[in-house]
């Protein structure tokens, strides 16, 4: 860039050119001078940004244009704008979190800069002869192949910096150059939204308004009064046709009293086509059918609707159709060693083909849902694609229809999967404490019993830095290493009757059986514990998961560091924290249920998603009624509890480069057992990096009572938090602003609220959870932070900055004003913690 140095750029600071912001001597002169202010750190997090992002757009202007800076729509009250910035023609550049910077125009036109097309042209030839040369030289089909792939991919990579500029230019943004034609076109478009919602006399009309080469676009939109439908009227030829459309009324997306929409509309339509290629017309198409709209229907507002579906030209009907046989081919594509032939089996109405018999036909057929002599039905033929390919024994599942000769045939053709697959994986993984690598492997053998079972043994070890216990001040290395082997059957292990097997097949059931051994080695204690457990899981309409533990056994055994163990004997005498239970050697038995709803693919960028996820937990049941001797002669701790926890999150879609997720997480654990608390696994915990971030893992809390009143705390209030705080009540909630800064990287702006409580404190009354102060005594925490998106995984990095202490007194609980960003475990201030994590937080 070449900008000229008449063109400055403003802040309320400081005045310099653009030319001297790239003068990094003149950036150190600023920075020295902000640091020399009494509010230096929030000078330097307001100008900073100006630094990097070099100028506002206008800078790029060429002369005689003018900045696209901002659009806005106006509409009367009570009519919603959502989605109709979607609606723009030219869209305003992006700004920094809101703010006049516009970090990606700056970033474009730095790599714009540095482009020589040609240059990416040159590369790629020598690229792609220095490939073909590798693959003449070669006889290896295989090893052809590989090259060929590879070849494939770098030229891919330069031939998207060929046509959409290096990478500077592809994470960038051109500058939005404002344009009359755009807006006369964005006015079409709104109007036409209007029209097709409802509104036929709606109007858009513009306003622009300009300072300093900057202009800005509101487009007001008049409605005028929308259209209703008064009467719905069908003219279907088809008599039977008639019937199945009439009958499936009540499911119609079309109601007399709604609002004309041509969206609405279009689903009718899709809905109409589902329900008749469900009652067997596999060859109906969406083509048939026509809605016509009178507008002049009785009185002004009101329109009628007239409903047609046609008949085909070439037949005066529709025709259902009745699947004649049904064939399954379980080995698809597969070359057979010497002259095996194709053998041919029926099973409930089904034929079979196979070289070699390997799979159970009585799961397959309780995973295939279209029978003989049934109508054809689009949704049953999706279910059963789908189901099978759930058994994670196939590749790929096909279904298609055979028409000719007269006869409708259903032909199943499935690829099986390898029999063996063993798999590694090295990476980082962070809990709540700071990352670390591990390594696994993973042992699979699918069809283990010729049931389409499958066993795996898969193990693991790895270390991560994790808070010590004892100190606030100290990190220390957490090594983990488990071992654990699984058996899944695709059903459930359970007498049933088979005719029920069979009903149940389309909910994906499932029986894992499980057992492991997991050990952790942390300097203040180690810890081992072996499990058993039984599950059923199964699906209903890929949006609701169940899962029910019917048993889930763990035996625990602990060995605590001396010092460790006094300290915490120390804790329950003087200030009646129970904490050592939860080390004790222990027998902890439970029943789960667990419940997933995920009605809209949490998650997913292009709309607004949630999920809600809770789950029952009814600990030593069954010692309520029997306790085995064993378990009192080796003198474990028994636990009797009930525990339940609720967690909902929900992501909403702002635009193409902003979002805001919020999450809401709580849980309460009951233990009624003789030693009044819940196994340490199965209490809550308050602070890390996916809870309240602003405090250090597991450390907020209890209530209002401050982590350790026998420790020596400063003038200012500091705390020493020495000891994770379990607790048996959580309440949390969280909201994040995110914002895509540029290629794979993100930025996040959130506020965290919550503690933990407990319910059996009888000696502190600042810790036990209470309806009438529960409120008052929630850790409120800010900050921000950056997420690298790699595509195979997302890094995070997130700096929490406490705000609201609820363990110092009423008067002092503020404590934004007293943060600062070096020295972060430091006892003169509030720190500030910093969060390293994988995946979103929430």
């Amino acid at each position: 860039m070449a900008p000229s140095t008449t063109k400055h750029c403003s802040s309320t600071l400081y005045f310099f050119t653009c030319r001297d912001l790239m003068n990094l001597d003149f950036a150190f002169e600023i920075m020295l001078g902000l640091f020399r202010r009494k509010y230096k750190y929030f000078l330097i997090a307001c100008v900073l940004p100006w630094l990097l992002s070099g100028c506002m757009a206008t800078h790029y202007l060429k002369e005689n244009e003018k900045l696209l800076y901002r659009q806005s729509i106006k509409a009367p009250t009570g009519f919603s704008k959502e989605g109709l910035s979607d609606l723009y023609v030219k869209k305003a550049n992006s700004k920094f979190l809101g703010l006049p910077i516009n970090t990606l125009v700056w970033m474009y036109y730095s790599g714009l800069k540095r482009y020589n097309q040609e240059e990416y042209k040159t590369k790629r030839k020598k690229k792609e002869a220095k490939f073909d040369k590798k693959i003449a030289k070669t006889s290896s089909t295989t090893k052809k192949t590989n090259i060929a792939y590879r070849k494939q991919k770098k030229l891919d990579a330069l031939d998207k910096k060929i046509n959409n500029g290096n990478n500077f230019m592809q994470w960038g943004e051109p500058v939005s150059v404002f344009d009359t034609a755009a807006v006369a076109a964005t006015e079409k478009k709104l109007t036409s939204y209007l029209q097709l919602n409802g509104y036929f006399q709606g109007k858009t009309t513009s306003k622009t308004g300009e300072f300093e080469r900057r202009v800005g676009v509101t487009y007001t939109i008049r409605p005028g009064a929308s259209y209703y439908y008064d009467t719905v009227l069908y003219s279907i030829p088809d008599s039977l046709v008639f019937a199945l459309t009439k009958g499936a009324q009540s499911e119609s997306l079309i109601k007399k009293g709604d609002r004309y929409s041509q969206a609405k509309i279009n689903q009718e339509r899709e809905r109409i086509d589902l329900t008749l290629k469900d009652a067997g017309y596999f060859d109906f198409s969406r083509e048939y059918i026509d809605f016509e709209v009178d507008t002049t229907y009785k009185s002004p507002h009101l329109i009628a609707l007239r409903i047609l579906i046609h008949n085909p030209d070439k037949r005066n009907y529709h025709k259902q159709f009745t699947i004649d046989s049904v064939a399954m081919t379980t080995d698809a594509s597969i070359k057979p060693y010497g002259k095996i032939t194709r053998q041919h089996e029926v099973f409930h109405n089904i034929t079979f083909s196979y070289f070699t018999y390997k799979f159970s036909k009585k799961i397959l057929t309780q995973r295939i849902f279209i029978a003989k002599d049934s109508l054809y039905s689009r949704t049953k033929t999706f279910t059963s694609q789908r189901q099978l390919a759930n058994l994670d024994n196939f590749k790929f599942v096909n279904i298609n229809y055979d028409t000719s000769g007269g006869r409708f045939i259903a032909n199943i053709f499935a690829s099986p999967l390898d029999l063996y697959s063993l798999s590694n994986e090295v990476g980082v993984t962070v809990t709540q404490g700071f990352p670390g690598p591990y390594v696994s492997l993973s042992l699979k053998k699918r069809n283990l019993f010729r049931g389409l079972e499958i066993g795996e043994i898969n193990g693991r070890f790895g270390f991560e830095g994790v808070a010590s216990a004892t100190e606030d001040d100290n990190i220390y290395k957490s090594t983990e290493a488990s071992i654990n082997g699984s058996l899944l059957f695709p059903k459930f292990l359970f007498p049933l009757k088979e005719r029920i097997s069979y009903r149940y097949g389309q909910y994906n059931p499932r029986t894992k059986l499980s057992s492991g051994y997991t050990y952790s080695n942390r300097p203040e204690y180690k810890r081992g514990i072996t499990n058993v457990s039984g599950m059923y899981t199964w699906d209903i309409n890929q949006r609701r998961q169940f899962a029910f533990t019917a048993v889930n056994l763990n035996i625990i055994d602990s060995n605590l560091d001396p010092e460790f163990e006094q300290q915490l004997l120390d804790l329950q005498e003087e200030e009646g924290n129970n904490l050592i239970n939860t080390f004790k050697k222990s027998f902890v038995s439970s029943m789960i249920f667990a419940f997933t709803w995920n009605p809209s693919n949490y998650g997913n960028r292009e709309r607004n998603s949630k999920i809600i996820r809770t789950t029952l937990e009814s600990g030593g049941t069954f010692l309520n009624f029997w306790t085995p001797d064993i378990l009192i002669e080796r003198k474990l701790e028994l636990y009797q509890y009930v525990r339940l926890s609720f967690d909902f999150r929900k992501n909403i879609i702002l635009d193409k480069s902003r979002s805001l997720a919020y999450r809401i997480n709580s849980g309460v654990g009951i233990s009624y057992g003789k030693n009044s608390v819940l196994p340490y696994e199965k209490n809550f915990f308050a602070g890390g990096s996916n809870s309240v971030r602003a405090w250090r893992p597991r450390r907020l809390g209890l209530g209002s009572d401050p982590p350790d009143s026998s420790a020596n705390i400063s003038g200012n209030g500091y705390f020493d938090y020495k000891y994770e705080k379990p607790g048996d009540v959580l309440i949390e909630g969280s909201i994040e602003l995110r914002q895509k800064l540029f290629g794979f990287v993100s930025s996040g702006l959130f506020i965290d609220v919550g503690n933990v409580w407990t319910l059996n404190s009888t000696s502190n009354e600042d810790a036990q959870f209470a309806f009438n102060k529960f409120y008052k005594e929630f850790g409120i925490g800010t900050g921000f932070g950056l997420r690298f998106d790699f595509s195979f995984l997302l890094l995070r990095l997130d700096v929490g900055i406490k705000a609201w202490d609820p363990a110092r007194e009423g008067s002092d609980r503020f404590v934004l004003d007293n943060l600062r960003f070096y020295k972060p475990y430091s006892k003169e201030r509030e720190p500030v913690i910093y969060n390293i994590g994988i995946g979103y937080p929430f």
